[in-house]
């Protein structure tokens, strides 16, 4: 329930704040009393004395900046465009340099942990002999890969890559809601972003002192290199093309590293070896930074009906000729049912509680939990295990009882297939909306590589739930971004 800016718990807020709302969600720029937290300070000062038409300005600015750059991304099944500029906001989100520092102990205990399992699942599988994990539940898992048992990875590094998504919770904790750690995306709206926002706020950026992100894909090429087999490093980034909603993002990224953007007609296998068309003829190829889903990258191995991947691919992989960042199989550990073992999975490997917790997570392959939810699902979030970006998913509170039927009649006829988790309040930052400055929810998605160390930037993607009253970040559902600022003090 929203307390008015105007309450008796505080005096009106002053324009352009007038009409910002501070509910029971944690806000990430005022205290309940309607006081700017003291690392926001800087930045609610300059909102005050900036006329509103230089706010105006600042926007169309981004704007156009993000247009000119070619910020783009596109959402699949809407006819009014292909492509669209990917929503920015203007306000940055601010973290605090000791949240961060728990953040980022948190994502590499685990990212660690979550290694270990992968490299334990596809060999020797202690952790379902033990009993910490039922067999079942690994096995029925639509991302897990046969293929890949007794596959030698090299240093036994599965996930390179991980752009984990966290959440605040009303008391102020930040919790993991999902690991991505397939093809994890974003990244470039993050670099592109701060950039942007540099131009915008040059005197604000450096009055808080923010650390930096602009080497990040200097890290994400350091990472990848230290993959590759000693003596050769040649990287291509492979992507199913144009049409994909995040080539901006792989374009981007490939200019960034230096490294040749390719799609799988430009690669070829011969004799267990990966190869690139050149205007020079066969180039051999180390290690591929894949933007593919598993299903596609080899229709000799996977699908048969993929023309995106590469024939032979996963030979020359078992092989131990090519490197993919990330491997192949990783998408076991993204389950989201498997998500939920994630601090026992943490526990066994390291020994170790979490730092970062996770989000309670219902079951549905258990009985208890499913009568429990389905008899409750107004207060829930239900969503299939297997999918990303905000599909396959049904939010309670904002359901009619006819999506409520559906989700049940779903979840009693495959209940492997769907996990619950309780209604989160995310955190509100605040957002430049028509003029004025309102709270909107968001999430944080920092990302974390993983070769001979663990890499993460002081950042991330904060997603903003732009509709008023959303709780759905992702951008295919109508989310957009904003910078985040992690302060060196």
């Amino acid at each position: 329930m929203s307390m008015p800016a105007q309450s008796a718990d505080h005096a009106p807020m002053p324009a352009p704040f007038s009409d910002y709302e501070i509910a029971a969600a944690y806000d990430e720029m005022f205290l309940a009393s309607g006081r700017p937290r003291p690392h926001y300070r800087n930045l609610y000062t300059q909102l005050l004395n900036l006329p509103p038409e230089e706010l105006h300005r600042s926007k169309n600015e981004s704007d156009l900046a993000f247009f000119n750059q070619g910020i783009t991304f596109t959402v699949y099944g809407r006819a009014e465009a292909t492509e669209q500029i990917f929503p920015h906001d203007l306000l940055p989100r601010i973290v605090t340099n000791s949240e961060w520092a728990t953040i980022e102990r948190g994502l590499t205990q685990r990212i660690t942990a979550l290694n270990l399992f992968l490299a334990d699942v596809y060999h020797e599988g202690r952790i379902l002999k033990d009993g910490v994990i039922p067999g079942e539940i690994i096995y029925t898992c639509k991302h897990f890969r046969r293929q890949m048992h007794g596959v030698k990875v090299p240093r036994d590094v599965y996930i390179s890559v991980a752009g984990t998504d966290l959440v605040r919770l009303p008391d102020g904790r930040f919790v993991v809601l999902e690991d991505n750690l397939r093809v994890p995306s974003g990244v470039s709206y993050m670099l592109t972003s701060r950039k942007v926002m540099k131009q915008i706020f040059p005197a604000l950026f450096r009055k808080c002192g923010v650390r930096p992100i602009e080497q990040y894909s200097q890290a994400l090429f350091s990472t990848l290199r230290s993959l590759a087999p000693e003596g050769r490093s040649t990287i291509v980034l492979l992507t199913p093309g144009i049409y994909n909603s995040a080539y901006f993002e792989h374009a981007f990224l490939a200019r960034q590293m230096g490294i040749e953007l390719v799609e799988g007609r430009d690669l070829v296998v011969h004799d267990n070896a990966v190869y690139m068309r050149t205007t020079s003829g066969l180039q051999r190829v180390d290690v591929i930074y894949r933007r593919v889903d598993d299903d596609f990258v080899d229709p000799l191995a996977f699908r048969a009906d993929s023309s995106l991947g590469v024939a032979g691919l996963f030979n020359a992989y078992r092989a131990g000729n090519i490197v993919l960042a990330n491997a192949l199989g990783t998408g076991v550990a993204d389950d989201k049912a498997i998500y939920s073992y994630v601090p026992e999975i943490i526990r066994y490997y390291l020994g170790e509680d979490p730092i970062v917790d996770n989000v309670e997570t219902f079951l549905m392959t258990d009985r208890a939990q499913r009568e429990h939810v389905c008899g409750n699902l107004e207060k829930y979030v239900v969503k299939a295990v297997g999918e990303s970006g905000g599909y396959g998913m049904l939010i309670g509170p904002h359901s009619s009882r006819e999506q409520r039927s559906e989700f049940r009649d779903k979840i009693l006829a495959d209940p492997r297939n769907y996990i619950a988790q309780p209604t989160l309040m995310l955190s509100t930052a605040p957002c430049f909306v028509d003029g004025q400055v309102e709270p909107r929810h968001v999430d944080l998605r920092p990302y974390v590589l993983f070769g001979e160390k663990v890499t993460i930037v002081p950042g991330g993607l904060t997603r903003v739930a732009l509709r008023k009253g959303s709780l759905v970040v992702n951008s295919s559902q109508g989310g957009g971004s904003k910078d985040t600022w992690v302060l060196q003090n």
